[in-house]
């Protein structure tokens, strides 16, 4: 019974976050999908500074997650609070640049570029496994995954990312088992 009762509070959830919002990316994906086939081993980067980490980011591509759906121009922002700790501040816009929706939450360090993120505004939601799979050199291109492959994004410090970093981004989502053929290109607004 306290399973059903989880699956319903998952799905009543997804549909708040999601169905107010027309989908623009043409692919809602599943509650419970998983876009990297996870017979393949995931690993995160073993060189992580999350201090280097920190500041704003823009999200260039990623799978279809009920929550970001017809989110534009979306972006994120950690901070740090402690040594454990970072905050974390995502902002979805819609296709005129306007804001839309804004939640705040933390990112516990659990492991080398592991984090386990929560939003307390989202009731009966707990921790999701966060992982940078990768980060270039300069901090200013990442790719980040869940071993559950449930999601999965290309961030970038700007708008406009290098086709060499956006390759080498998607090289690394597929070395995890990503499938490319789901991945969304997010609409960059101003």
């Amino acid at each position: 019974m306290r399973a059903v009762i989880a699956a319903w509070c998952l799905i009543a959830i997804s549909l708040v976050m999601g169905c107010a919002a027309p989908v623009a990316d043409g692919d809602n994906g599943g509650l419970f999908e998983a876009y990297r086939d996870t017979d393949v081993p995931i690993s995160s980067a073993a060189l992580f500074e999350a201090e280097r980490y920190t500041g704003r980011w823009y999200e260039i591509a990623r799978y279809p997650v009920a929550f970001e759906r017809g989110c534009a121009g979306v972006t994120a922002d950690y901070g740090i609070i402690d040594t454990q700790t970072i905050s974390v501040r995502n902002t979805c816009r819609g296709a005129d640049g306007a804001v839309r929706s804004v939640i705040d939450g933390t990112a516990q360090i659990i492991g080398p570029a592991r984090l386990a993120v929560s939003f307390p505004s989202v009731p009966f939601a707990g921790a999701s496994d966060y992982w940078v799979l990768w980060v270039d050199a300069d901090y200013q291109t990442a790719v980040v995954g869940a071993p559950n492959g449930r999601s999965g994004w290309i961030l970038n410090r700007s708008p406009d990312i290098p086709a060499d970093r956006l390759q080498a981004a998607r090289d690394v989502l597929a070395f995890n088992g990503y499938d490319l053929s789901r991945l969304l290109m997010v609409p960059q607004v101003q």
